[in-house]
């Protein structure tokens, strides 16, 4: 079940697809006081919610993740 704020994210990704704007993220503060990252340069329906300490946590990994990425390139999916 979705969310109205949920619906709404998908129909302004849709509204600037339509108008051939640039793909763009999305970054807000959601109901339970957490990060939200979403938007059409994501590439994916849902937007992406953690907690400001898990937020951090995986940007201090960030380089782990693009080296896990590059040697499973081939095992990925890349929509």
């Amino acid at each position: 079940m979705t969310t109205e704020a949920q619906r709404i994210a998908e129909l302004e990704a849709q509204l600037a697809q339509l108008k051939g704007n640039k793909p763009s993220i999305t970054i807000k503060i959601g109901n339970k006081q957490n990060v939200v990252v979403g938007g059409t340069g994501l590439k994916q329906r849902f937007p992406v919610t953690l907690y400001a300490q898990g937020w951090l946590a995986l940007l201090d990994a960030a380089d782990d993740i693009r080296a896990f990425i590059e040697t499973n390139k081939d095992q990925l999916s890349w929509k």
